[in-house]
């Protein structure tokens, strides 16, 4: 068969792909044999808006890293229609160019173990959404049967068991070992796992081994290793092999968890990264379909997470104070409500009244900004005495601190802490009182005795040091 003959016979951007199989059955060199007018001319006089690929000249029979970036995802759609014999269609927009590609590849035989395959490409800046459900229906019926769960619910705790629930449900489809979200905060430089469907406890504790403090930094590489694709697919050890060279550190990490096959698609929210969602350890005859499968799935878990963490931040907006990043007055005094009308019962309750002493003084003689820094010093105390408890900024020079199951002596010498700790910070200290109750309901008591006892603190700090009286 004329190659060149068969490629030019088609209108659209198409060249011919050889892809070699190896002994093993499994992927070696994929080249561009030769390409029609329209796809030479896409590499030697691209469009202004296109992106200058790696070659500025169509050499024919070139491996095609010369034209762009190693993608594994590609390879394998490469392989599946040239060995397999067949027929791939995908519709996708790779995180490397501002497109959207229509892509079409059919066999055409093969010559002892080299085969070849068409590959037709359709491009457009804006995507179709039609084109976007060109999956099987099998796979688009799972996923949305799955999925659909995320939709209404209204708080975080039934999000996140909810999304665990369609976790477990899309490991099952992929029929993987391990299925997980990975929640990433590039404001906060963090990342958390939201949701996992583990096999084993051993896989558990390796991936918590992992999860030490700099993983976020191998988390975000990953986006150099994926390359520019909209996924990373591993199915054998040369692609292992792959991520060995370009990132030797997740090497290690899947080193370590046993991990021989992989599919990883990053979440995003518009340009940010929000996360990652990944299946490992799965009978690699399934790749495509497993690809497919999260594929789709990316699509309704990233929106929904984008939702959720949008909704966490407006809490988080509305229940802390901006400048201590503790609870707000307003999250002080709904809470003080819910305990005070029994909706949260709580036996043996301590209540703490701690106010900065002098803040006035300091923002009169030194300005806000040297009254902002003592404020932030002194929640810095609180949070170290008080870690677990709920603290809350009750306005001004006040912060009041809610604890579970203390006895009051302990939160006497709690409150003789925080004084002690706060001399380590320049112009802060603290006047503190405290009171504890067996009923929680019997709230505004405690309130009252702690400010009470508060107020007799800050006098007899006053009376010895007169000269720092407001």
């Amino acid at each position: 068969m004329d190659l060149k003959q068969f490629a030019d016979q088609i209108e659209a951007m198409t060249c011919i792909m050889s892809v070699e199989e190896k002994e093993d059955g499994s992927c070696g060199e994929i080249r561009i044999v030769t390409g029609n007018k329209a796809y030479i001319d896409s590499i030697e006089n691209p469009s202004p808006d296109v992106p200058q690929l790696k070659a500025a000249r169509f050499e024919p029979n070139s491996l095609y890293e010369q034209y762009i970036p190693k993608d594994l995802n590609f390879e394998l759609f490469c392989y599946n229609c040239a060995v397999r014999k067949k027929p791939m269609h995908t519709y996708v927009h790779p995180e490397r160019f501002d497109f959207w590609f229509d892509i079409y590849m059919l066999p055409v035989g093969h010559e002892g173990n080299i085969h070849y395959c068409t590959y037709t490409q359709v491009v457009t800046h804006q995507a179709e959404t039609e084109k976007m459900a060109s999956l099987s229906q099998d796979t688009a019926q799972d996923v949305l049967s799955t999925c659909i769960k995320l939709r209404g619910v209204k708080d975080e705790s039934d999000f996140e068991q909810t999304m665990n629930s369609v976790i477990l449900d899309l490991r099952d489809l992929c029929k993987a070992k391990n299925c997980v979200v990975l929640l990433m905060d590039t404001r906060q430089k963090t990342c958390r796992i939201l949701s996992e469907a583990l096999e084993s406890s051993e896989d558990l504790d390796q991936l918590r081994k992992d999860m030490m403090p700099d993983f976020y930094d191998v988390a975000l590489s990953w986006l150099d290793t994926i390359g520019g694709s909209n996924c990373l697919i591993v199915k054998d050890q040369a692609d292992m092999e792959y991520i060995r060279e370009r990132n030797p550190a997740w090497y290690q990490s899947l080193l370590r968890s046993q991990v021989q096959s992989l599919v990883v698609f990053p979440l995003k929210s518009g340009e940010e990264l929000i996360g990652y969602i990944w299946a490992t350890n799965f009978d690699t005859v399934n790749t495509l379909r497993i690809k497919e499968t999260l594929e789709l799935s990316t699509y309704f878990i990233a929106s929904e997470i984008a939702n959720y963490i949008l909704l966490s931040r407006l809490r988080e907006l509305s229940t802390m104070d901006m400048l201590t990043g503790i609870m707000n007055r307003n999250e002080m005094n709904n809470r003080i409500d819910e305990l005070r009308e029994g909706r949260d019962r709580i036996d043996r309750l301590g209540v703490v009244f701690a106010d900065l002493n002098g803040l006035k003084r300091v923002n009169d003689q030194y300005g806000h900004e040297e009254g902002d820094s003592m404020l932030k010093n002194g929640a810095a105390v609180l949070r170290q005495v008080f870690a677990g408890d709920e603290i809350y900024r009750a306005g001004g020079d006040g912060f009041m601190i809610l604890t579970l199951g203390r006895e009051e002596e302990e939160l006497n010498q709690k409150c003789e802490e925080i004084k002690r700790l706060a001399s380590s910070f320049p112009k802060v200290s603290f006047a503190a009182g405290c009171c504890v109750i067996q009923d929680s309901r019997e709230i505004r008591d405690a309130l009252k005795k702690a400010d009470e006892r508060m107020y007799q603190d800050k006098e007899a700090y006053y009376h010895s040091n007169p000269d720092l009286r407001r």
